[in-house]
């Protein structure tokens, strides 16, 4: 499998992991009976702002999408709407910042609406993850050069998850 698919995946699965727990968490977080530790939520938060929205995804417009509209212009319209998706993901991302903000200065009160909205985006983003990796990679598979393939394995190279480095005996 290529360095760079191994890497997207990887990163998926990070990405996924933060969303599940966020999901667990806000679940845990309708007890109106013990207050959440705020802190947790925005460290989860930025780390959904941070590395998917501002790292990842403008490595695969930059670099996986738009060598697969080199290669294969046909597929043009799931780019655009996966593209699209980056867009509307950052947007939803400042909507849980804002049902955050809520919910912390409203406590108890607030805590559906974060839960809602932490179901929207994580439904959101593994409906996205999921045609980026059933979709986008076989096509790039089958229409990349190796040329293309080192490039998009140097450019993915160049982040580093560090929430994928960590290993279960650090928990």
């Amino acid at each position: 499998m290529k360095e760079s698919i191994v890497i997207l995946k990887s990163e998926h699965r990070s990405i996924s992991a933060v969303l599940l727990g966020l999901k667990h968490l806000a679940e845990v977080a309708q007890d109106a009976r013990i207050k959440p530790e705020f802190q947790v939520f925005r460290s989860m938060l930025r780390y959904i702002d941070e590395y998917p929205e501002r790292l990842h995804h403008p490595k695969e417009d930059q670099h996986l999408f738009a060598r697969l509209l080199k290669r294969c212009p046909e597929a043009l319209s799931l780019v655009e709407g996966l593209q699209a998706e980056h867009v509307r993901g950052a947007q939803l991302v400042r909507e849980l910042e804002r049902k955050l903000v809520f919910f912390e200065e409203g406590w108890p009160d607030g805590a559906a609406e974060f839960l809602g909205a932490v179901d929207a985006y994580a439904d959101f983003h593994w409906k996205h993850m999921r045609k980026e990796e059933v979709e986008v990679l076989p096509l790039a598979e089958k229409h990349f050069t190796d040329d293309d393939w080192r490039a998009i394995d140097r450019a993915f190279q160049a982040n580093e998850d560090l929430l994928a480095k960590i290993e279960e005996r650090d928990f």
